[in-house]
């Protein structure tokens, strides 16, 4: 089954683990095969293409959809310095290998080391009394010079490696990552869905939400983890370099034309989606790299979204006119 799908002949425990998702794949691959033989889209004729737009989709849902409660919280650029830390990770699967000739996912080992950076900003944060941005800096820096350290280590077997990593890359989506990008998808979904009236809560009256009994600071490590969880997933073709982007962009572009968070959340995975698949689109036929291709049409319609707002706002109706000015649903907040 693996093999219908570009995963590996022999299974591990982590395709064991992940075989459900493998059948998913599967299934999603001959649905894009019909659908290429039905509209003769030449980039759907290939099973790695298959991976590239199901990732793509899975994206343009998790990232406007964390994406959202960060900027409203101004976190916007935490998703940066998670994505340095998650270059970390990955070169630290890489490190492992080249060197130890072990045979881990670089993608597992982003994952746990993102996750932990997620928690260690919030831990900076509590336990010194710094801003976020002093915090999530450290953080940042440390990743980095961690990735690089280990990539100059062992150059010769980590640099070629590691290009993929840094610009995303569509051809190199293999099932394993697909399936893992699978099992992401679903945590933050689920995870969104349980937790967002406390996330609402937290995010626009943090002691109001501490007075009513919430624990603030979990919920804070809650929204850095999922950020992490974010971050990776979108790595794989979105690269280190602009994996914050769609963190923000499609929600800025969201917040020009909606009026409640509902509103701005449903709109910003819209635009995420549409980004995501004419970015995919132009950088297949135009054979460019899709990460930049993707947060180039997302601007383009976060600019076009700007003139849609005015335009509301010269007629009479008038929607949110910044990001601090959408209101919570349900009268549950408002932000300062």
């Amino acid at each position: 089954m693996n093999a219908l799908v570009g995963g590996p002949l022999q299974a591990g425990p982590i395709d064991t683990a992940l075989a459900p998702f493998y059948w998913f794949l599967t299934l999603w691959s001959q649905a894009m095969s019909w659908v290429a033989g039905a509209t003769g889209l030449e980039l759907l004729q290939y099973p790695f293409m298959h991976r590239a737009v199901l990732v793509g989709l899975c994206i343009g849902v998790m990232a406007p959809l964390i994406g959202t409660f960060l900027v409203h919280r101004q976190l916007a650029l935490i998703g940066d310095a998670l994505a340095h830390t998650a270059f970390a990770g990955v070169a630290v699967g890489l490190f492992l290998n080249a060197v130890l000739e072990l045979s881990v996912s670089p993608y597992l080992t982003a994952v746990v080391v993102a996750m932990l950076s997620a928690l260690l900003i919030e831990l900076i944060s509590e336990a010194t009394d710094a801003y976020n941005d002093v915090s999530m800096a450290i953080v940042l820096s440390t990743g980095f010079a961690l990735g690089t350290t280990l990539i100059s280590i062992n150059a010769g077997g980590l640099a070629v490696g590691v290009n993929q990593f840094l610009f995303g890359n569509l051809s190199t989506v293999s099932a394993e990552n697909a399936a893992i990008l699978l099992v992401l998808f679903g945590v933050i979904v689920t995870t969104v869905a349980v937790t967002r009236n406390q996330l609402l809560y937290v995010t626009f009256d943090e002691t109001a939400a501490a007075v009513s009994g919430l624990s603030v600071t979990w919920y804070n490590r809650i929204m850095v983890m999922l950020t992490a969880l974010v971050v990776v997933g979108a790595m794989q073709i979105m690269g280190v370099i602009l994996v914050a982007a769609m963190l923000v962009v499609p929600v800025a572009g969201a917040t020009q034309v909606s009026r409640s968070f509902t509103e701005s959340l449903l709109v910003s995975v819209v635009l995420a989606e549409l980004a995501v698949i004419l970015g995919i689109g132009v950088a297949y036929y135009g054979e460019a790299t899709a990460g930049g291709v993707i947060v180039l049409v997302a601007v383009a319609i976060y600019v076009a979204a700007v003139g849609i707002g005015r335009l509301q706002r010269r007629l009479g109706d008038d929607p949110a006119l910044e990001l601090d000015t959408i209101a919570a649903d349900d009268g549950e907040a408002t932000s300062d």
